[in-house]
C-alpha cells in the first residue's frame, strides 16, 4: 500500500487564514503582521500586552539518539499539540525554524511529517519570513566592521591574531571551516585566517533565541567578544559600534512567526539554534507568550535528550525562568532494533530480543530526564512494521525504569492517534509533581560544569581537556564568566563522542578540544571530540532530489 510522501499531504492541507489561527490564542489582527495569507509575526506590543498573564503547562519533547531508523520528534510534537486539543484543552505549538543546511544536506524538512505537520512545509524548510537571512546578515555585519575598523587605522588596539568571532553562512560548506580573507594587497585591508560556521551556531541566533526584548537584544549583541588586544584585554561589539544596527537588523526577526498544524491548531516557529553545536531550544520570546495564552504550550528541543533536552534545563530554562512539567520522551521500535545491532535493511523483521538489547538507549536518557526532577512519559513513535510483541517489549522495559510508555499514531491519524498520550500528559502536568531544578549550580567551576555533564548524562569516566583549555576556562572565570552554564557541542548520535558507539556506552572519556565564550547568549561553547560548526554535505546530498516539477511546485524536499 502506498503512502501519500509529507509533502503531499502538506500540499492538500485545508488552511485558514492566519487571523482565524491567532484568533484562537486570543491575537487581534492587528497584532497579526502578515506574511501571505497562512503565516504573520506576532507584535512586540501583544506580547507585552499579556505579560501579566498567568502561564500555561510546558511540556517538553525530547527523543533518544538519533538514528538511520527515524525517531520523529518534531512529528510527535506535532502530534501531542493536536492531541490535547482534540481533548478540549487550549494548547499552542513552539518548534524551532528549519535551516537549508541539513534540509540540502541529509536530514531533509523539518516540519513534522505524516498527518502531524505544521504547515506552509515547503516555506517554512526555505526562506520561511526571512529570520534566518536577516541573522547572517547581522553577524557578517559585525565581521565586516571588526575588518573594517582595522583597515583604518586600528584605533582599539586589537591584535588580528586574536580575533575571536568569525563568519557564517546558513549552507553546509566544509571548504569554508578555515580560510584566508584580505588577500589582494592593501585596498583589501589586513590578510589573518579566520573561517565560517553554520548561521545556527552564531551567537546572534542564541541570542536572538534567549532575547526578552528589543532592549534585551541589543544589550546582548552588545556584550559579544569579538577579539582581544595585545594586552589581552576583551574587544566587544559594542567597542565597534555595531550593536544598534545589528539590532535593526534584526528588529523584525525578533517577533515570533505563527502558523497552523495541518488540524489548523497555532504553532509558533521562531529561532534554531542546532543541539549538537549550539543550545538547541526555540526562542523564549515565543515560548513565553505561548505560555501566557494557552493552557498547554507543547515544545522540542533538538537531537537526544542528551543534548537538547539537557541544555533546554541547563541553560533555556535556567536564564528565562521556565519549568517543565512534563516531559515526553520519544522513541522507535525500529531505533530500539538499530540500537540492539539490526542492520537497517532488516529492520522490517520481528526481533524483540533486539528491542530489549536497544532498550539499554531508552533507558538511560529516562534515567538522565528524571535527574531534573521532571516525570517521563515514553511516546512510542508507531511504524507500520512494529509488531504487538515489540510494542510490548517496549513498554514492558519502560515500566521497570518506573515510566510508562504509550504507542502513538499521529503518523497516520493525526490528533486521533495522540488521545491516550494527551490524556495522559495533561493528567501529569496538571498534578503539580515536577520538582524541576537545573543539573548544576551557577556557582560551580566551568571545568567541573563540564565534568559534571560528562559524567551524570554521558555516563563518562573523565573529561579530557589540555592545560591550555583548562588556563582558558580559569581566566574566564577570573574575568566574571565563572557564573555561565556551559553549551556542550558533540555528536548527536551517541553518548559518547564517538558517533558509531551505540546503546548506553560507559567507560568513555569525553576530548575537549577548544571552548568559546559566548558572553551575549551567555554561555561557554564546549567543543568535543571532532564535531563541526560548520558542516560538510553528505556524498550525495538531499539536494540532487530537489527541484520544481511540471506545475511549477516543489518536489523532493521531504
Amino acid at each position: 500500500m502506498s503512502h501519500k510522501s509529507d509533502i503531499e499531504i502538506a500540499r492538500d492541507a485545508s488552511k485558514r487564514p492566519i487571523q482565524e489561527i491567532g484568533a484562537k490564542l486570543g491575537i487581534d489582527a492587528d497584532h497579526l503582521l502578515p506574511y501571505g495569507h497562512d503565516k504573520a509575526k506576532v507584535s512586540q506590543e501583544f506580547i507585552n500586552s499579556v505579560e501579566g498573564n498567568a502561564n500555561g503547562k510546558l511540556i517538553l519533547v525530547t527523543a533518544i539518539n538519533p538514528t538511520p531508523a527515524g525517531e520523529g520528534k518534531t512529528t510527535t510534537t506535532v502530534g501531542l499539540g493536536d492531541g490535547l486539543n482534540r481533548i478540549g484543552r487550549k494548547a499552542a505549538i513552539c518548534i524551532r525554524e528549519a535551516s537549508l543546511g541539513p534540509c540540502f544536506g541529509m536530514k531533509g524538512g523539518a516540519a513534522g511529517g505524516g498527518y502531524a505537520q505544521v504547515v506552509p512545509m515547503e516555506e517554512m524548510n526555505l526562506h520561511f519570513t526571512g529570520d534566518f537571512h536577516a541573522i547572517t546578515s547581522a553577524h557578517n555585519l559585525l565581521s565586516a566592521m571588526i575588518d573594517n575598523h582595522i583597515y583604518w587605522g586600528n584605533e582599539l588596539g586589537i591584535d588580528e591574531r586574536r580575533i575571536v568571532w568569525r563568519r557564517v553562512m546558513d549552507m553546509n560548506d566544509r571548504a569554508l571551516r578555515d580560510v584566508v580573507v584580505g588577500l589582494g594587497g592593501v585596498p583589501n585591508g589586513f590578510s589573518r585566517q579566520t573561517g565560517f560556521d553554520i548561521t545556527v551556531a552564531s551567537e546572534v541566533m542564541a541570542i536572538l533565541c534567549l532575547a526578552r526584548d528589543l532592549d534585551d537584544l541589543e544589550k546582548r549583541l552588545g556584550d559579544i567578544i569579538v577579539a582581544y588586544t595585545r594586552e589581552r584585554e576583551p574587544i566587544y561589539c559594542r567597542d565597534i559600534g555595531a550593536d544598534g544596527a545589528m539590532t535593526v537588523l534584526l528588529k523584525d526577526a525578533m517577533q515570533p512567526n505563527l502558523v497552523q498544524t495541518l488540524e489548523n491548531n497555532p504553532a509558533f516557529v521562531h529561532g534554531g539554534p542546532f543541539a549538537n553545536i549550539a543550545h538547541g531550544c526555540n526562542s523564549v520570546i515565543a515560548t513565553r507568550t505561548a505560555l501566557k495564552l494557552a493552557d498547554f504550550v507543547v515544545t522540542e528541543a533538538g537531537f537526544g535528550a542528551d543534548l537538547g533536552a539537557e541544555k533546554f534545563m541547563n541553560i533555556k530554562c535556567r536564564k528565562a525562568g521556565l519549568a517543565p512539567d512534563c516531559v515526553v520522551l520519544v522513541a522507535t521500535v525500529r531505533a530500539m532494533k538499530m540500537n540492539g545491532g539490526v542492520a537497517k535493511a532488516d529492520l522490517g523483521e520481528e526481533n524483540v530480543d533486539a528491542v530489549n538489547e536497544g532498550c539499554a538507549n531508552l533507558g538511560r536518557h529516562i534515567g538522565n530526564l528524571k535527574q531534573f526532577g521532571v516525570p517521563v512519559v515514553v511516546a512510542i513513535n508507531h511504524f507500520v512494521t512494529d509488531t504487538d510483541a515489540e510494542v510490548q517489549a517496549v513498554k514492558d522495559y519502560v515500566a521497570t525504569q518506573g515510566a510508562e510508555a504509550i504507542l502513538c499514531q499521529h503518523w497516520a491519524k493525526g490528533s486521533e492517534g495522540t488521545e491516550e498520550l494527551a490524556t495522559r500528559v495533561a493528567e501529569i502536568a496538571e498534578s503539580g509533581v515536577s520538582q524541576f531544578a537545573p543539573l548544576y549550580r551557577d556557582d560551580m567551576g566551568l571545568f567541573e560544569k563540564i565534568e559534571r555533564i560528562a559524567t551524570a548524562i554521558y555516563r563518562a569516566d573523565e573529561v579530557l581537556a589540555d592545560k591550555k583549555i583548562r588556563d582558558q576556562l580559569k581566566q574566564w572565570e577570573d574575568a566574571g564568566f565563572g557564573h555561565l552554564p556551559v553549551c556542550m557541542a558533540k555528536t548527536q548520535y551517541s553518548f559518547s563522542t564517538d558517533p558509531n558507539l551505540r546503546g548506553a556506552p560507559t567507560g568513555h572519556s569525553v576530548p575537549v578540544r577548544e571552548v568559546r565564550l559566548s558572553a551575549g547568549a551567555g554561555f561557554v561553547v564546549v567543543i568535543c571530540g571532532e564535531i563541526m560548526t560548520m558542516p560538510g554535505l553528505p556524498r550525495k546530498p538531499a539536494a540532487l532530489e530537489i527541484g520544481l516539477n511540471d506545475m511549477g511546485q516543489i518536489e523532493g524536499l521531504f
